[in-house]
């Protein structure tokens, strides 16, 4: 997909001058429902356009790479990726993280957002927007290739399934007419359906690194690991538990050549190699399953990696000692903004407050490679939400390259952002085979989940101990904490809206932390989509 991306990147853009232009939040009166379509582009520039809209924000590259942007209405273009929305909806509002800057991220770290709010509207018009790519293509193209074809009709299930999943009852449509309203539970079933559809005409899994032509598009293994999550959160979606499904598409996850990567290189282990400016390269790659290609200079973009990279980051913390003027691999992207919170960090010191030492000593005391914290000069406690210099960094994010080689353009990030990684099928197993069993996971699922902490080096049970669910909760946060899936893992573990018994600092935006209303455990529709389409209805608990 490097090379993939490089080729078709141009027709691509031809094809978006007539069909982002309904989508703008400056007015927000239109929603995409039929764009002019331009039969003479070319239908790989139209695919490209359907994967780029998870890691590109519109038609630009490399320095240019949010000139004309897809979605208009934020000062700041670089804002409106599909990744960085992702995170700040699904994050920010969860015991892992906060950040520190105005234009609306204060109303998700504190649980205040309603149907006018900036990034209700942004993340809802940026998946239906990519939904929107995916229709065209399929009209345009849908009978000339089966794995193509496959490979779309999976992008757009993922899409769909990431609107189910933050707004509950959606818009539904796989024309390029005005949706109709499709109620969670239905949306659901479609999903399953569709996934199990197109799985026959995907590619085969195999391991692919940032040389191959095909680096990027999924296959087999990314359909079977949509497959699980959504079976995973069936009984929040559905009313009905299929923990049984989800285990057995988690196994067919791990049994493929994709694998959690397990070698380290230098002083970067093994986990901090798939966070890294060359994730394509090494063993890593292994690991990750539909990366969100980066080239700097390329198809760069401020929404995804390099978002992540800069905001966790000042110019003070160096994750690499060897390079102590280097930060974090870039160069002139440190933004600090984002923080862990204090939750998280006792995920890893459960007893004691986290030491205020630099990263690459953290691990080492946290007895977890995962512990990527900055601490040195920071404080620990957050006392004032919004200003950047109180609370620790986050490194696990960075540009180096493992072999201490440089990027093509520094300034901005090449390392490919993970969108899907196998260990998200080891947690999956494990939390499935615990619920089977009564809320402790069996021999089996000790073993699997015993694997993924040996990667990190946490100290583990044996192999006759097991796992509670409480404690497989804490094990998601440190394995994929501020990779944007913390606010589904509550929910469906009873934890996020609601009286649910479990607090953190800043929840609902009290530094003690308070509940907040459980029909939250959904965002609203936005009034901008309501005002479009009159197919919708707003989700319970919301004022228009």
């Amino acid at each position: 997909m490097k090379r993939y991306i490089k080729s078709a990147l141009a027709p691509a853009a031809a094809l978006l001058i007539s069909l982002a232009s309904t989508s703008c939040l400056n007015d927000l009166d239109k929603e995409p429902i039929s764009p002019k379509i331009d039969l003479n582009v070319n239908n790989d520039g139209l695919l490209n356009k359907c994967y780029a809209n998870f890691g590109i924000n519109g038609n630009g590259s490399g320095s240019n790479s949010d000139d004309d942007p897809d979605v208009k209405g934020f000062n700041d273009a670089g804002m409106t990726g599909l990744v960085r929305a992702m995170f700040n909806m699904n994050e920010l509002p969860t015991d892992e993280a906060t950040c520190s800057w105005g234009d609306g991220l204060q109303e998700l770290n504190s649980a205040k957002f309603d149907p006018s709010h900036a990034w209700v509207k942004l993340y809802y018009t940026r998946l239906t927007l990519g939904i929107t790519f995916c229709n065209q293509y399929l009209q345009v193209a849908g009978g000339e290739d089966k794995q193509k074809t496959a490979e779309c009709r999976f992008l757009r299930a993922m899409q769909y399934y990431l609107l189910m999943d933050a707004y509950g009852n959606v818009g539904f449509s796989t024309t390029l007419e005005k949706p109709h309203r499709m109620e969670r539970a239905e949306l659901y079933k479609w999903l399953v359906e569709e996934l199990n559809t197109i799985e026959p005409d995907l590619a085969e899994p195999r391991v692919k690194t940032g040389s191959d032509a095909d680096y990027g598009r999924v296959d087999k293994a990314a359909c079977w690991l949509l497959l699980s999550r959504l079976y995973l959160n069936a009984e929040v979606y559905t009313g009905k538990a299929e923990w049984q499904k989800a285990k057995d598409y988690a196994k067919k996850v791990m049994d493929s050549p994709y694998d959690i990567n397990t070698t380290s290189a230098g002083r970067w282990s093994a986990y901090q190699l798939v966070f890294m400016g060359d994730n394509d390269k090494t063993a890593a790659s292994k690991e990750i399953l539909f990366p969100i290609v980066n080239i700097s200079g390329k198809t760069a973009s401020y929404g995804n990696s390099l978002f992540l990279i800069a905001a966790c980051f000042d110019p003070s913390m160096h994750a690499n000692p060897d390079d102590p003027n280097g930060s974090n691999g870039l160069v002139g992207q440190q933004w600090i903004g984002l923080h862990p919170r204090v939750t998280l960090l006792k995920k890893f010191f459960p007893s004691t407050s986290a030491p205020e030492v630099p990263s690459y000593e953290m691990t080492s005391q946290a007895g977890d490679d995962r512990a990527i914290f900055w601490g040195q000069g920071r404080t620990y406690e957050i006392e004032n939400i919004t200003k950047s210099a109180e609370g620790y960094g986050v490194c696990k994010f960075l540009n180096y390259n493992s072999d201490n080689s440089t990027n093509t353009d520094p300034a901005f990030a090449d390392m490919d952002w993970p969108f899907m990684r196998a260990a998200e099928a080891y947690l999956n197993y494990a939390e499935a085979d615990a619920r089977l069993n009564g809320g402790k996971t069996s021999q089996e699922g000790t073993r699997v989940l015993n694997k993924l902490r040996d990667r990190a080096h946490a100290s583990t049970r044996a192999e006759s101990s097991s796992y509670s669910l409480n404690e497989i909760c804490d094990e998601w946060a440190r394995e994929f904490y501020f990779e944007g899936m913390r606010r589904t893992t509550l929910v469906r573990f009873g934890l996020f809206g609601g009286s649910t018994g479990y607090n953190w600092d800043w929840k609902g935006g009290e530094a003690a932390g308070k509940d907040f209303e459980a029909y939250k455990n959904i965002y609203p529709i936005p009034l901008t989509q309501l005002q479009s389409n009159s197919n919708l209805k707003q989700n319970p608990g919301y004022t228009n």
